[in-house]
This record gives C-alpha cells, sequence and structure tokens, in this order.
C-alpha cells in the first residue's frame, strides 16, 4: 500500500478550492473524480504515474513552474514516480 500524499487547503470560497499538494515519493492521491474543472501549477518538477479507470496508466512530468489544466469528470489515481519529492496546487473552478 501507498502513503498518502499531504493535501492542504488554501482557500474555499463560493468562486475556487485551492489545495495544494506534497508527495513524498511513491505517495499517492487515491482514486478521485474532479467534480470541477480545475489547473494543476507545479511548484517542484513533477513526475507522475496517472493511474487510469480500466487499468490504464501513463507517466508524465510537468516541469517546475508550468500549468496545465483539465475538465471536470477526469478520474485518475496521481503518484508520485520520482524519487525527489513533488509539490503542485490545484485550483478547482466552481
Amino acid at each position: 500500500m501507498r502513503r498518502a500524499c499531504t493535501a492542504t487547503p488554501m482557500i474555499d470560497d463560493e468562486r475556487v478550492r485551492v489545495t495544494r499538494f506534497d508527495f513524498v515519493p511513491g505517495a499517492e492521491t487515491g482514486w478521485h473524480r474532479h467534480g470541477f474543472d480545475y489547473v494543476i501549477t507545479a511548484i517542484t518538477e513533477c513526475r507522475m504515474l496517472l493511474e487510469e479507470p480500466g487499468g490504464a496508466a501513463r507517466q508524465v512530468t510537468v516541469p517546475a513552474g508550468t500549468a496545465y489544466r483539465r475538465a471536470e469528470g477526469v478520474e485518475h489515481n496521481v503518484v508520485n514516480a520520482g524519487d525527489e519529492p513533488m509539490s503542485f496546487v490545484e485550483v478547482e473552478l466552481k
């Protein structure tokens, strides 16, 4: 069993939910489905293993200081696939 990442709420109001996620190597978010469109901004380089429904998995690297967005409904488990801690901030658009 993998360790859980640390999720630190930063803002949660009527418009956005902002959460910082910190992962030691091998830590995971656990399976979840996003209820809102969202933007991720990498604080560190993030070497992610994305486990997806149906047994699919893929690795992506998000360089520190960059961002990407995804639509509501994404379902996955995010795992730190690197040898170093990783951190990102997620902004959910309510």
